[in-house]
């Protein structure tokens, strides 16, 4: 009897890369390793899109669309190359509109993609329709999503088998186009007994030879339980990666699956141990020089109540790293709890995922539900979709008030149609406006990243890769003292007590104010946003970040609420107002200055 020949995508170059490393892995580093791939065997692969497609803008100064074109060069014409979207907000930092969505499937059929996997965090149905029709007009391939996860304890009302069942019934009776249907578990939190009761489930209800997969991550140790009981019920693919970007907050190993289905009835891909095995050993040594974040490499017991993906987790402790204050993660994931509570269950997948990390930090810093993070305010006000189930009344009405908006059941499409800052006449006067060519892929880089993707086009942003070699010498620096401090905003201690600085070339005034006015031999509170002192209000940032834009000028009057300028931190633009009415006496940073929790960055008179 043949055995049943299971379809194996390998998400090391896309997933893996992005549970690892935040995505952060330069393409001359790991294309050794992709031939290599190619050599094994691995003949499907998912190589671009989702949370990758900005973290080559954000952090590498690498081009999206030309690391896809290089790896079709890599492995060929006849591969399956796989990218992830996220319906209405494809690659997308927010809701694109209908061009916007349109460009994004022509722009990757154009770079190499062979198909799509789409899905909507919400399990909005209506949200894949515009994106699917637009996929399969261009000449991709559409793998429809339904997004899986277990809830926290007493939660009830969504991501049950039947919850599933009737979101499938809604795909399979919109007349969505599709070619295959994946189940996806960003999370890795859904019980095996669950897999395998919705795996039966699909194969009921889906036409006859309809290909079935499932993907999860080991983030919660039950991955190589979930694929067998998902085998068990008939799943027809699953999705692996290879080591060193296996296990842990990433997708089970392929070997540890060919392993674990020794001697049973099914055909993992064609795929061979001693292949893989020489194909890993080359990606382990492209990937040597690359600091791998401890929290990559395992499980967590508490991810099931507190789900937080494998692919957003990493991605939000480097971030945390980079603005120091990577302490203060297990409060944020503790915290993540009630925010999914009380969010209306969206699956913890991009981008609800990173809304949920958002406010629970903001829970953490700023105390519980003191400030709203702009995406989960927007989430639960209907801006991005209905919710599986009703988000809690009393955080509805505090996002209403903290964002200045109405709760809404408009489509998330229509709005965002409607938006004239998400058409491409928008981009197009905007890359104008910055002397950069007008090209489609350009139009896309730029409404997809918005000032990062510009920045790119420009020639200039910031590299940020984490490797040993490089972290080694700073540390070497350091002990030497040859590290002269560079201009910007800086906390320094003075016999015990914290001061805010700024440090400029030349002969030039530069402003010193306490942080806290604390001093460092004993816990300091955490941050007030303001501070009276002889000289006038201090106004202090509630998160480390860097300044995005200054809005106020000294000398300018404001009224109470009144930004004055806006920090960027962990993905959020973050608004620094006026506690009353008053004149500003000083601005004391300067854009794109890094500034910790609690440096005073204002005077207010």
């Amino acid at each position: 009897m043949a055995k049943k020949f299971i379809d194996i995508m390998d998400t090391t170059f896309r997933d893996g890369f992005q549970s690892v490393f935040g995505g952060r892995v330069l393409m001359k580093d790991f294309f050794p390793a992709v031939e290599a791939a190619k050599m094994a065997g691995i003949k499907h692969f998912e190589f671009a899109g989702g949370a990758r497609f900005q973290s080559l803008y954000f952090y590498l100064r690498e081009d999206a669309f030309e690391m896809m074109d290089e790896f079709r060069k890599i492995v060929g014409p006849d591969a399956n190359l796989q990218t992830l979207s996220r319906g209405v907000n494809t690659v997308m930092l927010d809701t694109g509109s209908k061009e916007l969505i349109d460009l994004h499937a022509k722009m990757f059929k154009k770079h190499g993609a062979t198909t799509i996997r789409n899905f909507d965090a919400l399990n909005d149905v209506e949200n894949l329709k515009y994106s699917a029709e637009r996929i399969t007009h261009h000449g991709l391939k559409h793998e429809v999503v339904v997004t899986m996860m277990d809830l926290p304890p007493g939660c009830y009302g969504a991501h049950t088998v039947e919850f599933y069942e009737k979101t499938l019934r809604e795909i399979l009776d919109s007349g969505i186009p599709y070619d295959s249907i994946c189940f996806k578990d960003a999370s890795g939190t859904s019980n095996p007994q669950k897999v395998f009761e919705t795996i039966q489930m699909a194969k009921r209800l889906a036409p006859e030879g309809t290909h079935i997969r499932l993907h999860t991550h080991e983030t919660a140790g039950v991955s190589v339980a979930a694929y067998m009981a998902a085998l068990e019920a008939g799943v027809d693919g699953i999705d692996l990666a290879a080591a060193p970007v296996s296990g842990g907050t990433s997708q089970p190993d392929i070997l540890t699956m060919l392993h674990a289905t020794k001697g049973m009835n099914y055909d993992l891909g064609g795929l061979e141990i001693d292949k893989i095995l020489t194909y890993e050993k080359e990606l382990q040594s492209c990937l040597s020089d690359y600091f791998m974040p401890p929290e990559a490499t395992m499980v967590s017991p508490i991810i099931p109540f507190s789900p937080m993906p494998g692919g957003a987790l990493t991605a939000n402790t480097q971030m945390m790293r980079d603005n120091g204050i990577m302490d203060r993660f297990p409060e944020v994931i503790a915290a993540m709890t009630e925010v999914v509570k009380k969010g209306g269950y969206g699956t913890s997948v991009t981008p609800v995922s990173q809304f949920y990390f958002q406010q629970a930090l903001n829970n953490v810093m700023q105390g519980p539900w003191n400030a709203i993070a702009p995406g989960y305010g927007k989430m639960v006000l209907g801006y991005f979709g209905k919710t599986p189930v009703a988000p809690d009344p009393e955080i509805v009405k505090i996002a209403s008030e903290k964002l200045g908006l109405a709760p809404t059941t408009e489509k998330a499409l229509d709005l965002a149609n409607a938006d004239e800052s998400k058409s491409l006449a928008t981009w197009i006067e905007k890359l104008k406006a910055e002397n950069i060519e007008i090209t489609e892929e350009n139009i896309f880089i730029a409404a997809a990243c918005h000032d990062k993707g510009i920045a790119f086009l420009k020639g200039e942003g910031e590299l940020m890769v984490r490797k040993l070699s490089e972290m080694k010498q700073e540390e070497a620096n350091k002990e030497s003292g040859s590290k002269n401090m560079g201009s910007g905003s800086y906390t320094v201690v003075v016999d015990g007590q914290k001061y805010s600085v700024q440090v400029a070339e030349g002969n030039v005034d530069i402003q010193v104010t306490a942080v806290n006015g604390e001093s460092t031999a004993v816990s300091a509170p955490a941050a007030s946003p303001v501070q009276t002192t002889a000289v006038g209000i201090e106004i202090k940032a509630l998160l480390p970040g860097s300044v995005w834009k200054i809005v106020a000028n000294p000398g300018q009057s404001v009224k109470e609420g009144d930004v004055i300028l806006i920090l960027e931190s962990m993905k959020m633009e973050i608004d620094v107002v006026a506690p009353k009415g008053g004149v500003i006496k000083s601005i004391h940073v300067a854009t794109n200055d890094k500034v910790v929790e609690g440096q005073t960055v204002a005077i207010l008179g």
